[in-house]
């Protein structure tokens, strides 16, 4: 049975953004924190700026190339380790090695390849960061930036971040500030899980990367 997994991306994570719960939520400063701020954002602003250039690329630019512009920046920005272990959940570290490597070898393609086929159109939009974070405990923080169209129409998204033995990662990806996609995933999951195990969703993202990349990742 194929189980359908919901992409992330411009329209999968500001898809959220746009029920209409989440149009009424405003757009909040971030609070001064003690945190290194600029650690913590560079990476953000790294991949902001990222975003815009595929985006600005288009749909006109072979879809390989803008994977391929994009992979290094989120594999460098965001801890798919970590992000992978909270989507499955509670059973990640029951699951055999040979297992763990394979579906985090597909779940780093499937990540990839949703921010490239959704952030593939631009009119206009810019990216804005607040300069402060936001503390969430545990010494997680959150660092808040909000996509703006040439209409003023803004959609926050933002990113909780971890610091570790290589620095400021993104943990978890908030629509709205408060939808988390992590959660989401989870979710999602559940069912291939349930079915057949990691083997099972790892064949389910498998066939989602070829339809986010129209065959050329198959």
């Amino acid at each position: 049975m194929t189980h359908t997994i919901t992409p992330i991306g411009r329209r999968g994570l500001l898809g959220l953004a746009a029920t209409a719960v989440v149009a009424a939520t405003a757009w909040r400063p971030a609070a001064a924190d003690t945190a290194d701020n600029a650690g913590a954002t560079a990476p953000i602003r790294q991949l902001d700026t990222a975003l815009l250039a595929a985006m600005k690329a288009g749909r006109g630019t072979p879809f390989a190339q803008r994977y391929a512009a994009l992979a290094t920046v989120i594999e460098q920005t965001f801890d798919l380790n970590t992000v992978l272990a909270a989507s499955v959940g509670l059973s990640w570290s029951a699951v055999p090695s040979d297992q763990q490597a394979q579906l985090l070898a597909i779940f780093r393609r499937y990540t990839v390849a949703s921010y490239a086929a959704n952030f593939d159109n631009y009119s206009g939009q810019s990216f804005q960061l607040a300069p402060a974070v936001r503390s969430v405990g545990n010494g997680d923080v959150v660092v808040q930036t909000k996509l703006v169209a040439t209409d003023g129409e803004t959609t926050p998204l933002d990113y909780v971040m971890r610091n570790g033995a290589t620095g400021w990662k993104v943990v978890d990806v908030l629509a709205a500030g408060s939808i988390s996609r992590v959660a989401v995933q989870r979710s999602d999951f559940r069912r291939a899980l349930a079915s057949g195990g990691v083997p099972a969703l790892t064949v389910a993202l498998q066939h989602k990367v070829a339809n986010l990349s129209d065959g050329v990742l198959a």
